[in-house]
C-alpha cells in the first residue's frame, strides 16, 4: 500500500531542486501555484537561463519581467495577458502548435521538463490529490517531469476526471491557503448580445457544445434557456453553463461520449463555478490530448463549436492568435473542434467577433494583417458570425464568401470592402 502521509516544507525549500538551465512548467490557468512562483523568483540572482513552459496563467508572472530576463525565459504555448509584453518585446518566446498536440511535446521527449510547478488539491483518504481545475495539459507535465513540486491548497476543487496524482508521486510538497483566482466577467453589451442571439439560433436541440471564454460565449449560452438537452464537450467552460445546467437545458443525455457528464480540460471562472466543479460526480476534467482529438469530438451529436476571431479575410481565412506580428493568445484548441465539429454528423463550427474593433477598424478585412496566424484555413471555415447577421462559407467560392462577409460587415466598411474584393481578388460583389 503506498502511503498516505507527507512532510510540507516551505516554499522556498521546495523551490531550491531548481537549477540553472532547468526546464520547468507551471500549471495552467486558474491553477498556477502563485507561492511556488513568489519563491522560484526570489531565487532569480541565483539562477540563469531557466527556461519556463506554460499556457495562459491567471495572476501575475513576475518572471516575464525585463529584470528576470537573464534568470527566466518563457516558452508560451499560449498567451495570455501577463507574458504578452515579454513575447512583444523579445524576451519571451511563443510557440505556434494545437493544443492538443501538447501532451506529445512532453511524453514524446520533445521538450523534457525536469520540474512541473503544480497546484493541487489535499489529498482523499487514500493520499490521492487531484490536479483540480486545469487537468488540460498539466496532466502530461506531471506525468513526464523529473521532479513534481505541489501546493496543496483546501480551496483547489477536488474534481473527477483523469488529474488524480497520490501524494508519493510529489518530490516537494508545500502547504498553502489561498483563494482560486476568480475570472467575473461583466454583463455582454448590445453587440454581444446580438451575436449570442445569432449563435443560439444555430444550435439545435440535442447538440453538443463548445464554447471559449469570454463575453461572446455568455452571451450565447444565455441565449440558449429556451433549448433542450444540450450536451457539452468542451476543452474549457466558465460560468455561462451554469444557468444553462440549472434549468435543465444542459443534460448530455445524447452524447456518445461520456454520456450524461460534462467533459472538459480546464475551467476558469468565479468561486460558484468552483463549488460546482468540486466533487461533483458530472463533471469530468480530462486529458486534453483526449478532449480536443478530432476523432474524440466528431463522435457527438451536432457537435457545435463556438470560437472567437481577431479578424476574417474575405476568402475566409480566419486569424485567432495575433494582431499582425504581435501575439495576441494562441493557437489553442480551435482548429482541433472546427474540424472536429465538421465532421460530427449535423455538427457546426462557427466563428464570431464583433464587427469592428473598439476604434472602429472593420475586423471583415480585404486580407489579414502582414504576419498575422492563420488558425483556422478557408478550406476548414464554415460559419462566421458577426452583430449584423451569419455567413455560412462552407462550399461557397471567393467572390460568394467575398459578398457573405461583406454582407455582415459593419454598414460604414461595405462600400470600401467590396471594391477592395475587386481590386484584389478580382470579384465583383
Amino acid at each position: 500500500m503506498m502511503p498516505t502521509h507527507y512532510t510540507p516544507v516551505s516554499a522556498e525549500e521546495a523551490v531550491a531542486v531548481i537549477r540553472t538551465g532547468d526546464k520547468i512548467f507551471i500549471h495552467s490557468a486558474a491553477a498556477a501555484p502563485q507561492v511556488l512562483v513568489q519563491a522560484l523568483v526570489a531565487r532569480a540572482d541565483e539562477l540563469r537561463e531557466v527556461e519556463i513552459y506554460q499556457l495562459h496563467t491567471e495572476g501575475y508572472a513576475p518572471y516575464a519581467e525585463p529584470q528576470f530576463e537573464h534568470s527566466f525565459h518563457v516558452k508560451s504555448l499560449f498567451t495570455g495577458a501577463n507574458v504578452r509584453q515579454a513575447i512583444q518585446d523579445g524576451r519571451a518566446d511563443f510557440v505556434p502548435i494545437f493544443l492538443s498536440d501538447i501532451p506529445r511535446l512532453f511524453r514524446r521527449g520533445v521538450v523534457q521538463l525536469d520540474a512541473a510547478l503544480l497546484q493541487v488539491s489535499p489529498p482523499d483518504a487514500h493520499g490521492y490529490c487531484t490536479l483540480g481545475v486545469s487537468v488540460d495539459t498539466s496532466l502530461a507535465a506531471a506525468q513526464t517531469a523529473k521532479l513534481l513540486i505541489a501546493e496543496i491548497n483546501p480551496n483547489m476543487p477536488r474534481t473527477n476526471g483523469d488529474g488524480n496524482i497520490h501524494i508519493s508521486k510529489f518530490h516537494k510538497v508545500v502547504e498553502v491557503d489561498y483563494p482560486m483566482h476568480q475570472l467575473i466577467l461583466p454583463p455582454p453589451d448590445e453587440v454581444e448580445t446580438r451575436i449570442g442571439n445569432y449563435i443560439a439560433n444555430l444550435v439545435e436541440d440535442g447538440a453538443t457544445i463548445q464554447m471559449g471564454i469570454g463575453a461572446i460565449p455568455n452571451a450565447a449560452l444565455a441565449a440558449m434557456e429556451g433549448h433542450r438537452e444540450l450536451g457539452v464537450h468542451t476543452e474549457m467552460f466558465s460560468d455561462g453553463i451554469l444557468s444553462l445546467f440549472e434549468k435543465g437545458v444542459i443534460t448530455n443525455q445524447h452524447k456518445v461520449r461520456h454520456r450524461n457528464h460534462i467533459v472538459t480540460g480546464f475551467l476558469v471562472g468565479s468561486q460558484r463555478l468552483y463549488d460546482f466543479v468540486n466533487a461533483n460526480p458530472i463533471v469530468r476534467v480530462l486529458d486534453i490530448q483526449y478532449v480536443n482529438d478530432t476523432a474524440i469530438i466528431r463522435q457527438n451529436p451536432k457537435a457545435t463549436a463556438i470560437n472567437s476571431a481577431i479578424e476574417v479575410d474575405l476568402s475566409g481565412q480566419v486569424c485567432a492568435d495575433s494582431i499582425g506580428t504581435r501575439i495576441y493568445s494562441g493557437v489553442g484548441g480551435q482548429l482541433d473542434f472546427v474540424r472536429g465539429s465538421a465532421l460530427s454528423e449535423g455538427g457546426k463550427p462557427i466563428i464570431a467577433l464583433p464587427s469592428v474593433t473598439n476604434k472602429g477598424i472593420s475586423r471583415i478585412t480585404c486580407m489579414l494583417k502582414p504576419g498575422a496566424g492563420v488558425v483556422t484555413t478557408r478550406a476548414h471555415v464554415h460559419y462566421i458570425v458577426t452583430e449584423y447577421g451569419v455567413a455560412n462559407l462552407f462550399g461557397k467560392s471567393i467572390r460568394e464568401r467575398a459578398k457573405a462577409l461583406i454582407d455582415i460587415a459593419h454598414p460604414d466598411h461595405r462600400e470600401r470592402l467590396a471594391k477592395e474584393a475587386a481590386e484584389v481578388w478580382h470579384v465583383h460583389v
